[in-house]
């Protein structure tokens, strides 16, 4: 057949290097197919499809993390360190969102199998968010995750939160991709090009034109990111959200959404570094905003979903002083703490929401502070379990929370972000009220309160709670072997020893 026929396969395709993508899309097939093959009260083929699909794609994404950075697809794809290790916590969040998904579905009875190919395509899309550094390839993956949450947002069909809570995320979801789709306009015809390395060559050619239709684009593009993650001012449909969507969709929002929104931001900072001087200010003030905002706001909540709904608005605004801090000092700073502090705030953020999902049981779900009381007595596991994940969300010694917030501590300090040091500092103390709250309603409940219903922990609920725990304290004990696998090799030795220095 002439070669004017065949369909051009691009020369710097690496279907490896797509791998863990292709995987996790085909395997969200696979469950679809599944789940409509099933009988239709068994979603464990489902479930079970899911896991060795995620497995293969994270062992996949963790081995390729110290090879060699590389371009994809005529630089539409970037596989380097920071991609990989991000591709892992997606495939990790999801993991563990689905091992206790199946149980609490069954006691909200809610148990729809097609919510196990939408979790799986929501990663594919934060993965493609990853590594990507074309603003249409972005933009693709950021809605195959958004979609996906809205319809997930709204699984639980007969409960008006439930559909409230989808409506909302979509409608603002909507207005955020406006604004991101108006500033990649503006980006192309600034620059010519969707590709973000064009940044710092229009930015440095003196051109005020190109220049300001830059400038307004790049505004616009971090005006809709700061939606997606979350931060203050952008932050109203947290709440809401986390509080209707079912308590396995909220965590894996909370966590799986939150890395992926980290991660494309990074991507866009990272091109706008000859840009920093007009971005950072008010990235600055926005990060105050939100570690402040979400604290406050945090101590007065008396919904377990709604605290930590604020208590992840807070730690967006913890995780953009990393962002700010990489990119101020790039020689001195390096993606460790970032990345390292994305991993501990999974580990811990999907435990808690994975203890609170024991109060669903015959049909109901009361998320109420008072709905875990008795937990200690019913379900020993899940309160030790809820202690280490609040000790650690605290930034205690002894769990990888501290480490966490030391290393972006340090980091601030190393970059001249004094203030957003000393506001992670105080932040950190005041969410100490809020978060013992979590503990005094399964550890000191009042005798007349423990008759709380609570469902009994299943295997799945068990594995997800076991597996948490020891990310958060593997995470601490194994600081310096991590460290040097986030950081690269170059950078191995100095995020080890401020560490050694610190104990």
């Amino acid at each position: 057949m002439p070669d004017r026929f065949l369909f051009p396969i691009p020369q710097d395709l690496d279907w490896f290097a797509l791998g863990p993508i292709i995987v996790v899309v085909a395997t969200g097939l696979v469950a679809l197919i599944v789940e409509m093959l099933r009988h239709k009260r068994n979603n464990a083929y489902v479930v079970g499809v899911s896991v060795v699909g995620l497995l293969v794609a994270g062992a996949m994404a963790a081995s390729q993390a110290g090879e060699p950075a590389k371009e994809i697809l005529a630089g539409t794809f970037l596989r380097d360190r920071f991609g990989c290790v991000v591709q892992v916590l997606m495939v990790a969040a999801c993991l563990l969102s689905v091992l206790f998904s199946e149980g609490y579905l069954r006691q909200k009875r809610i148990a729809y199998g097609e919510a196990y190919p939408l979790m799986l395509w929501a990663t594919a899309g934060g993965m493609v968010m990853a590594t990507s550094r074309n603003l249409v390839t972005l933009f693709v993956g950021l809605e195959l995750l958004s979609v996906s949450l809205y319809v997930l947002a709204g699984l639980s069909r007969t409960e008006a939160k439930s559909e409230e809570s989808a409506l909302k995320y979509f409608l603002l979801g909507a207005f955020a991709s406006a604004f991101l789709l108006y500033g990649i306009a503006l980006f192309y015809g600034a620059t010519g090009s969707l590709h973000l390395g064009r940044v710092a060559e229009v930015w440095t050619s003196g051109f005020e034109t190109g220049r300001s239709l830059l400038a307004v684009g790049m505004a616009l593009i971090l005006i809709g990111l700061s939606f997606k993650s979350a931060f203050v001012p952008f932050h109203q449909w947290t709440p809401d959200v986390y509080q209707g969507a079912p308590t396995n969709i909220a965590a894996f929002m909370a966590a799986g959404s939150k890395v992926a929104a980290v991660a494309m931001l990074y991507r866009v900072l990272d091109a706008a570094q000859p840009m920093v001087a007009l971005w950072l200010p008010p990235l600055f003030w926005v990060a105050i905003l939100t570690m402040v905002v979400g604290n406050l706001a945090a101590l007065v909540q008396k919904d377990a979903k709604r605290l930590l709904a604020y208590s992840s608005i807070s730690h967006a605004g913890y995780l953009l002083v990393a962002l700010l801090a990489r990119f101020k000092a790039p020689d001195v700073v390096s993606d460790a703490a970032l990345l390292y502090y994305l991993a501990s705030y999974s580990f811990m953020t999907i435990g808690a929401f994975a203890v609170i999902s024991v109060a669903a049981r015959a049909g109901r779900e009361s998320t109420g502070l008072s709905a875990l009381n008795g937990l200690w007595q019913r379900s020993p596991f899940a309160a030790v379990a809820l202690l280490l994940f609040v000790w650690s969300l605290i930034g205690v010694p002894g769990a990888s929370g501290f480490v966490g917030k030391l290393l972006i501590f340090r980091d601030a300090l190393a970059a001249d972000l004094v203030p957003l040091a000393i506001v992670l500092a105080v932040a950190s103390v005041v969410s100490v009220a809020y978060y013992l709250a979590l503990v005094r309603a399964a550890w000191v409940a009042d005798e007349s309160e423990a008759d709380a219903a609570v469902a009994p922990l299943n295997a799945g609920s068990g594995l997800a709670l076991g597996i948490c725990a020891a990310g958060v304290l593997g995470l601490f004990v194994f600081v310096g072997p991590l460290l040097g696998w986030m950081a690269g090799p170059r950078s191995a030795e100095a995020e080890r020893a401020p560490i050694v220095r610190q104990g």
